[in-house]
Formats: C-alpha cells, sequence, structure tokens
C-alpha cells in the first residue's frame, strides 16, 4: 500500500502550448512498475481549456466542479457536469475546458504507452470554441 498525502505534490500552472487560459494542474500519481495509469486534478478557469490532442490508450475524464465543455474531432461541442464521466477513445482527437463564464475541475486519467500518455497538437480556435 502506498499513500500520497495532500501537498505532498506541487500544483502547477498548465503549459501555455498546451493550454488556453488560466488553467492548474495537480500530479494525483504518475506510471511505475505496477501502474500504467497517470491522473492528475485539473482546474480551468472560464474560457480555458487544452489544445486539441490523443492518448494513446485513451482518456477518462470525472467532472467534479463546474461546468465544462468536450469536443471530440468531427463531434459537437457537449457541455459536461460534476458527477459526469467521459470517455476518449485511444488516439481520438478532442480537447475539453470550461465554459465562457463557469470554471470546471477535472480529475483526468490516461495509461502510458511506451512511455507517452498524450499527443498535443493545434490549439483551439476561439471559433472551435464557440466565442
Amino acid at each position: 500500500m502506498e499513500i500520497t498525502r495532500i501537498g505532498s505534490r506541487p500544483s502547477g500552472k498548465g503549459p501555455e502550448d498546451w493550454f488556453t487560459g488560466a488553467v492548474r494542474i495537480d500530479p494525483l500519481f504518475e506510471p511505475n512498475d505496477a501502474r500504467r495509469a497517470a491522473s492528475a486534478l485539473v482546474t480551468f478557469e472560464p474560457g480555458a481549456r487544452t489544445a486539441w490532442h490523443t492518448h494513446p490508450l485513451g482518456q477518462t475524464l470525472i467532472v467534479t466542479a463546474g461546468s465544462g465543455w468536450v469536443q471530440r474531432e468531427g463531434g459537437p461541442v457537449e457541455q459536461i457536469f460534476p458527477g459526469d464521466v467521459i470517455w476518449f477513445e485511444a488516439n481520438e482527437k478532442h480537447w475539453h475546458g470550461a465554459t465562457a463564464t463557469t470554471g470546471m475541475s477535472h480529475i483526468a486519467i490516461q495509461e502510458n504507452l511506451n512511455g507517452k500518455v498524450v499527443e498535443w497538437m493545434e490549439k483551439v480556435t476561439e471559433e472551435q470554441y464557440g466565442i
């Protein structure tokens, strides 16, 4: 058994190359010899969002607070709320973030494949985001 205490891992700012707007990332756990999943609590201020990206083995989001939007390539923008669980399939191009007026937090879980959990792409435009 392993217990990771709150505050033992510092919060970080979402890198500008991967996010638009104010985003805080609180790491929860990383892959290790016995676990290939990584997870973080990600908090988006209103208007903040990820860039387009994929995950080699998919991604699960669990919305914990606020209201957000998600979109997979070619699909509509969909609103998400606390308690919603979102699954993106392996290599499915997508983005997620807060609505324009409400912040949102989610737990993100993705698995490691050959040392990689995500492939970052271009930023979501204002038009794609809906502003």
